[in-house]
């Protein structure tokens, strides 16, 4: 258990010195950024907090209706002078039923549309960062900002905030009735409420350390339990679930003492907001009844004084709920603004070039140096240093090289998924960084060593880069992958839902889905697969179905450009040039036979074989 807890304060401690680590926005500066968002919205939550106000004080005014009561018809036992008064306050009850209810479904909409739209905006922002960004960043942390903060943000534009607006002017409305009805007893309230209002400012401080400590550790529980999930088949394989669940409840226990720490500040606030209304409530009594004895005060008077005072009881004790929850919209905010503030590292240029109509696909890499932008801001690990290649239109270039020799790296590059840190990557001589990332990657499809499909059909993973695209075409891209077959033994066909990350198929099956996606070309996208970008798109595959699709691949590759990572011999002998990648660097090119014969690291590489 100790090793778990080491491990524990090690993810906590670079969570927290990570791009995602706690930052002052200074007060409520973070909760009033979302304004211009609820402005469209304001009528009805205006109306809303009205109704609210209106209804509330309506319970004001109750009391001074009983106090006429008491000293009028009762006093004169007047039975017929009972039924006026008893009508108005059944007619107030009903009023502030109504407000109560037509907040309610007032505000219902507005808060929700604002969590559909800000929930859009982090998901948006989260697709335009670049990959380098997401790399330092925990999945769970971005899943419970985009889930769970935004609920508590929903929450308090629906309720704690309109209700913290709500008793701002009710409480002092109804101390200036006390005051009108008694000052001594308006004065013992506030008097009372001055060490509350101390008292919460020491709690903002306390609770809002905590609150954020526990969404931060929600969001490392959510990451741990989303890999758990994720690579269940290797922690049954190696027998690791048991420490994995060591972690994950190490991790639970650390999320406990947070939560329990941020229950005991709570009930501490809750305490005195019960208690302090309560001793008032007693002096008050003991005034107001030597005030009655001693004939100052009618007894109407002093009723409705206790009522008010006890309807007034409330208001102060919910005000600790809603300050518990305005505290975690204000961590909740902090943490969402964190994602849309981090600054966008690979964006659309402020002048983009076109590319020509008629794209021919010449890929130039000129002097290229790259390095892999470290989470903690240290120093970047150079993998690409002076790198140049050209590749001809419609030629293919294999690119070998060992492992971490930075060839996955130089792809990265292509479709700007990272960018150069010195160098150009110009397609038919315009410089990548130029054009907009959309007209760039409509031109350059890319297929990845690891195959990462969607909880989607098998139809909608192979046409993610074209939509449009026709069955007629989808089935043309899964017959060049050598997947017909095995998608048509499929329960439904195109229309058959893959489940998370395709884990249900073989990883054959997954990688020549993935490879389908690459190589689609519809007519209503005909320049679409000028450059592809293959990383070892066959590796997964048996020899048999390796050279089915190898056939297959040649006609699509003698339309393309195409620059394709290869760690066999067969898949070497695919491209017209071989491009040796060694430290970073180009070191020898040619074809795969004139290479096996003139240099020793690549014989090495490809196992000597011809």
């Amino acid at each position: 258990m100790s090793v778990t807890s080491d491990l524990v304060a090690a993810d906590t401690e670079a969570d927290r010195s990570g791009p995602l680590a706690p930052k002052s926005t200074g007060g409520m500066r973070s909760l009033r950024r979302f304004l211009p968002y609820l402005r469209k919205h304001r009528v009805p939550l205006i109306a809303a907090n009205v109704l609210a106000i209106l209804a509330t004080g309506t319970a004001i005014a109750i009391p001074l209706v009983i106090a006429s009561v008491v000293d009028g018809p009762i006093a004169h036992r007047d039975f017929v002078g009972l039924l006026g008064p008893v009508a108005l306050i059944l007619l107030l009850g009903s009023l502030e039923s109504f407000g109560m209810w037509g907040r309610r479904w007032l505000v219902s909409k507005p808060s929700t549309l604002f969590e559909i739209e800000m929930r859009a905006k982090l998901f948006t922002q989260l697709q335009a960062l670049s990959i380098g960004r997401h790399d330092g960043w925990q999945s769970g942390q971005l899943l419970s900002r985009a889930i769970d903060d935004l609920a508590v943000l929903r929450r308090f534009v629906a309720f704690a905030g309109p209700f913290l607006v709500v008793h701002s002017v009710v409480l002092p409305v109804g101390l200036f009735a006390l005051f009108a009805m008694n000052w001594q007893v308006g004065l013992i309230f506030t008097v009372l409420s001055l060490p509350l209002t101390l008292f919460c400012v020491r709690f903002v401080r306390r609770f809002e350390v905590a609150s954020r400590r526990s969404q931060d550790q929600s969001g490392d529980l959510a990451t741990i339990a989303q890999e758990s999930a994720q690579g269940v088949r290797v922690l049954k394989a190696l027998g690791r679930g048991r420490f994995f669940g060591a972690r994950f409840t190490a991790l639970s226990r650390e999320l406990q003492r947070t939560e329990l720490e941020k229950v005991r500040l709570d009930a501490t606030l809750w305490a005195a907001m019960v208690m302090l209304p309560t001793v008032a409530i007693a002096i008050s009594l003991g005034v107001g009844g030597y005030a009655v004895v001693q004939g100052t005060m009618t007894l109407g008077t002093m009723v409705a004084t206790i009522t008010l005072a006890t309807f007034l009881q409330w208001p102060i004790i919910w005000t600790g709920f809603l300050l518990s929850e305005l505290f975690e919209a204000r961590t909740a905010a902090d943490r969402f603004w964190e994602i849309i503030d981090a600054p966008l590292d690979i964006a659309d240029p402020s002048r983009p070039e076109q590319l020509p109509a008629g794209l021919r696909g010449e890929l130039v890499i000129d002097g290229v140096r790259f390095g892999y932008p470290r989470a903690d801001h240290g120093p970047e690990h150079v993998v690409l240093e002076n790198v140049s290649l050209r590749i001809r239109p419609g030629e293919t270039v294999a690119l070998v090289g060992a492992t971490g020799s930075g060839k996955t790296a130089l792809l990265e590059l292509i479709p700007r998924l990272y960018d150069v840190d010195a160098g150009t990557i110009t397609i038919d001589g315009i410089d990548i960084a130029t054009l907009r990332l959309a007209d760039l990657r409509r031109v350059v499809t890319v297929a990845f060593e690891e195959p990462v499909l969607f909880s989607a059909s098998v139809r909608e993973n192979v046409a993610l880069g074209d939509p449009r695209a026709t069955d007629a075409d989808v089935r043309q891209a899964l017959d060049i992958a050598q997947a017909t077959e095995f998608v048509d033994a499929l329960p439904w066909g195109l229309d058959t839902r893959i489940g998370e990350q395709g884990m249900s198929l073989s990883g054959g099956q997954r990688q020549r889905l993935a490879l389908a996606r690459a190589v689609l070309i519809s007519d209503t996208a005909a320049e679409r697969g000028r450059i592809m970008v293959l990383d070892d798109p066959l590796s997964a595959l048996d020899v048999d179905t390796e050279e089915r699709v190898q056939d297959r691949l040649r006609t699509v590759l003698a339309d393309a450009t195409t620059l394709l990572v290869a760690h066999r011999p067969s898949t070497a002998a695919l491209a017209d040039r071989v491009a040796l990648l060694a430290d970073g660097r180009i070191v020898a090119e040619g074809t795969h036979e004139r290479l096996l014969r003139s240099d020793s690291r690549y014989r090495e590489l490809m196992g000597g074989e011809a």
